[in-house]
């Protein structure tokens, strides 16, 4: 589970059943992974990204590592570089410790999944799904950030980001239940979550109070989600038919088996109702108590969530604003076509703040990217075109579904209009002005269209220049004689190269980065050049509790 893989009850657990599994849902092997994705298995292709590398190859008799079957990637020691701890946490398939980076000596938190565990395609694929997921949502606030991945031989260790205050299930049980305020303005940035992943093509598929952890200790600690061993990649009209998720908070339509992202939006329904009264919604009418705790099973729970049938009599309901309800009923509507999308929570009058609308813009991923891409010179940008050749298939998966998504024809490029109906799709409203601006920007080639390359070039995250690896690159690809300089000539070689020279003084692009006016640029002018300005690295302030 995520950072902390604590054990919880059997309904607790993460619900999975074979597709060849006709008829009734049943609740056994409800630790089970997901068995696959899903919808379509095979989307149409893209094409091929050119891999540029600056890294010299093997030499004649070097020893070159294995390659590892799950991350597709040379066998690594996750040990050579951390220090493994105390055990956090435990669940089904993986063990949590903490970890320190021997260098220097930050504490992380190490999943480990043991490669025995993994007795199928489906499971390899699964643990594959997660981490590429888990790079594609990087950078997101309130996303637990995964620091790396390493495979062994005998296991896969996932590094994440330590949060040390535990789960919100815990915390949701010392208070008992939220006042209607603190309530909102958690749900807010749980439903601003949601809308984060959404927006990034990604389905979560087990969102529960559990798989939300705080920081740290604070009372207004950031909260974090976690644990994307379930998540999916997902396009628009996309549809999944394998049952997954944790029992008390599994959408009618997962039952049924046709669903798509309106999952996640019950899920969070779920956990709204629980924290304005402190029980599940499908355990409130004492009927339906009684029937549960009589079979022990999680068939009692899916036939009440398949009835819909909510309490809303019992105390402490008769107390609570009928705005509340309002968006608890909307929430958890059996028609997933009726439910609220997250964009629609965010702007329901109850979760506004004092009736406004709320403080923090919602997260678009792709748009923010965009704009930061667009405000970029030309020589920032061919760099990052060079880093974005050298991302592995993992970092880039998340883009690349986005890329699919986008480009409704299949033809390998997004076009003006294909761009405006991508972001509009994430509740964006934008003006035909400013996506011809994005567009442009974006179009390095200026031939009308963005390529594949151009996309991921313009939308990948920045943290990837934080690895000083994919700097050096870069830095190589442009200091064409090994010098240790970028000249003006080299600068001008390379824009002619990606075609992006516009006819702007050479001169006048490399003075902005010529900080000792040497007339070239050196390795950490480069870098600073590449590190300025960016607003992603910055971390978002957020009203997690009222």
């Amino acid at each position: 589970m995520g950072n902390c893989c604590s054990q919880g009850n059997a309904t607790d657990a993460p619900v999975n059943t074979d597709d060849n599994n006709k008829g009734e849902p049943t609740p056994e092997n409800t630790n089970d992974r997901s068995n696959n994705a899903g919808g379509n298995a095979n989307p149409p292709s893209t094409p091929v990204k050119p891999s540029p590398s600056a890294s010299p190859p093997p030499s004649k008799g070097a020893k070159v590592a294995p390659i590892g079957p799950v991350l597709g990637r040379p066998i690594e020691d996750v040990k050579n570089t951390y220090s493994i701890g105390k055990e956090l946490g435990r669940g089904q398939f993986g063990v949590t410790h903490l970890c320190t980076h021997k260098a220097t000596g930050e504490q992380y938190a190490c999943k480990t999944i043991a490669k025995r565990k993994l007795v199928n395609k489906d499971d390899i694929e699964d643990v594959r799904r997660e981490v590429q997921i888990m790079h594609h949502l990087t950078g997101q606030p309130n996303i637990v950030e995964l620091k790396g991945a390493f495979e062994d031989k005998h296991s896969v260790h996932l590094v994440m980001e330590l949060c040390a205050g535990g789960e919100l299930f815990d915390r949701i049980i010392a208070k008992g239940h939220y006042t209607e305020r603190a309530a909102a303005s958690l749900l807010r940035t749980i439903v601003q979550i949601v809308h984060t992943c959404h927006s990034m093509g990604v389905i979560h598929r087990d969102l529960k109070p559990e798989n939300f952890l705080l920081l740290n200790k604070d009372e207004n600690s950031p909260l974090k989600v976690t644990d994307f061993g379930l998540s999916v990649f997902y396009k628009q009209g996309e549809l999944f038919k394998d049952i997954v998720g944790s029992a008390y908070y599994i959408a009618p339509e997962v039952l049924k088996r046709r669903y798509g992202p309106e999952v996640d939006i019950w899920s969070v329904g779920v956990m709204l109702y629980i924290l304005l009264c402190g029980v599940p919604p499908f355990l409130g009418c004492q009927k339906l108590r009684e029937e549960l705790l009589l079979t022990e099973s999680e068939h009692g729970i899916f036939n009440a969530i398949l009835r819909g049938q909510i309490d809303f009599t019992s105390d402490p309901w008769p107390s609570i604003s009928p705005a509340a309800k309002d968006l608890v009923r909307k929430m958890l509507h059996t028609d997933p076509k009726q439910r609220l999308t997250a964009f629609q929570v965010l702007n329901h009058p109850w979760i506004k703040e004092d009736g406004e609308a709320p403080d923090t813009p919602l997260d678009n991923a792709v748009l923010n990217r965009l704009k930061q891409f667009r405000a970029m010179n030309k020589f920032k940008k061919v760099a990052l075109r060079v880093i974005a050749g050298c991302l592995s298939e993992e970092e880039i998966r998340g883009l690349k579904e986005m890329f699919r998504g986008m480009d409704t024809d299949n033809s390998g490029t997004i076009t003006l209009e294909e761009l405006k109906q991508g972001l509009s799709k994430q509740g964006t409203k934008l003006s035909e002005y400013e996506v011809k601006q994005l567009m442009e920007a974006a179009d390095a080639d200026g031939n009308g269209t963005i390529d594949y390359d151009e996309f991921i070039t313009a939308t990948m995250h920045l943290n990837r220049m934080d690895r000083e690896e994919h700097l050096y690159t870069a830095f190589q690809y442009f200091d064409k004689d090994n010098s240790g300089f970028i000249t003006t000539e080299e600068l001008e070689q390379a824009l002619h190269e990606f075609g992006m020279h516009d006819g702007r003084d050479i001169k006048e692009i490399l003075s902005e980065v010529d900080a000792d006016n040497d007339g070239r640029i050196n390795y950490d002018e480069f870098v600073a050049m590449m590190r300025k300005g960016n607003p992603e690295g910055q971390p978002k302030k957020r009203r997690d509790f009222g």
